[in-house]
């Protein structure tokens, strides 16, 4: 097997979601072309060489296997991947995504396409200032000054602003990040199954509703006003008990925890379920027991059409689920959308999975995930 070579890369962005961008560049990269070991801090800098928007640029090393030729064509494709179009005028232009070979090991390599080290490293603060961050004792195999002093006489007098976001090496570390993401969704939206799937891949902690063993679900279903009360205050107790043992430590050898329910589902069933004295009995002792309840940095939730939530019922075959009335799914439905307009100022994220199946394509699994992905990276400050 080849040997590892350390390559240092700069990547830049100042067109659409920068940070996205950039967030996505790193896990392809991670994914393509080698491990990504370092990461630096996050920096908005002006356009260089021409009028644009503002960048984000940082830079990252990487152990890879490729030679600087593959390299060059790979960052190529993730650059195309990511969005962005190559103009045949020359001069600089905006982009979705700029990345660079800054140093490639102490190799010294100049060809029609590609030079290394970077022709124009000591003359950009954007490059200097981040690789500093990384390499700052990594010598210029040409000029013979490591980061620091090539950033202390670089001529640049471009402002350079560290910014308080942070790049990841990977989704795990991403989403790590957030210690706690709660998977909520009407009855057969597949919330579980994502919960579980999305554990299993990123080593998660998993905090499953128990809900088989209440004896009062099937009647619940065959009579609803007789049952409602009985079923929401066992659901109550069940979950404040399951809750506060699987989230009030973290397990040392996961990397965060997932859940497939949220507390607040209780008021929300309970809300569509109860008489109106009942609710308000209810929701007294919920708020009382729940007043230090560990709350998720991320609520998710995967919307799905009534149609939908129906054929995922019945696929699913529990016997007590079958006669579950469409006008039920809908009241729940929209008590979760009230619930999420009523705390905008919770991390919520809405995702409508009516046209997906996240369990037999992978592509829609991805597309879920990219989309956890990119709100995760604007809260992981």
């Amino acid at each position: 097997m080849n040997q590892t070579k350390t390559t240092y890369l700069s990547l830049g962005s100042n067109l659409g979601d920068r940070l996205n961008h950039l967030q996505e560049g790193i896990f392809q990269i991670n994914a393509r072309i080698g491990t990504v070991t370092k990461t630096s801090h996050l920096y908005e800098t002006p356009a260089w060489g021409f009028e644009g928007e503002p960048f984000y640029n940082a830079c990252i090393s990487v152990e890879t296997h490729l030679s600087p030729s593959d390299l060059l064509e790979e960052l190529l494709k993730i650059e195309i991947l990511l969005g962005r179009e190559r103009k045949q005028s020359s001069g600089y232009a905006s982009r979705t995504l700029d990345l660079d070979i800054i140093y490639y090991d102490r190799e010294i390599l100049k060809t029609d396409r590609l030079e290394i080290p970077h022709p124009n490293l000591f003359k950009r603060k954007f490059v200097l200032r981040p690789l500093a961050d990384i390499a700052p004792q990594y010598y210029h195999p040409i000029l013979d000054k490591d980061s620091r002093n090539l950033l202390q006489e670089c001529q640049d007098k471009s402002e350079i602003l560290r910014t308080s976001h942070k790049l990841f090496t990977n989704r795990t570390q991403l989403f790590s990040q957030l210690h706690f993401i709660s998977i909520e969704g009407n009855i057969g939206a597949g919330k579980t199954t994502l919960a579980t799937m999305i554990g299993q891949d990123y080593n998660a902690k998993l905090v499953l509703e128990r809900f088989a063993d209440n004896p009062f679900l099937p009647k619940f279903y065959e009579d609803q006003a007789r049952f409602a009360f009985p079923l929401e205050m066992s659901f109550l107790a069940d979950r404040y008990q399951q809750f506060m043992d699987d989230t009030s430590q973290y397990d040392l050898f996961k990397n965060f925890m997932i859940s497939d329910y949220d507390i607040h589902k209780s008021l929300i069933f309970a809300k569509v379920t109860l008489q109106e004295e009942e609710f308000k009995l209810y929701r007294k002792l919920f708020t009382m027991m729940y007043k230090e309840a560990q709350r998720p940095r991320m609520f998710v939730y995967l919307y799905q059409n009534t149609e939908r939530l129906l054929q995922n019922i019945k696929q699913r075959g529990r016997s007590y689920e079958q006669n579950i009335e469409p006008s039920y799914l809908e009241k729940i439905n929209k008590g979760y959308l009230d619930y999420i307009k009523s705390f905008p100022e919770q991390n919520n994220l809405l995702i409508d999975i009516s046209e997906m199946d996240f369990i037999e394509n992978t592509a829609d699994y991805e597309q879920i995930l990219s989309k956890i992905q990119t709100y995760a990276v604007k809260l992981a400050l």
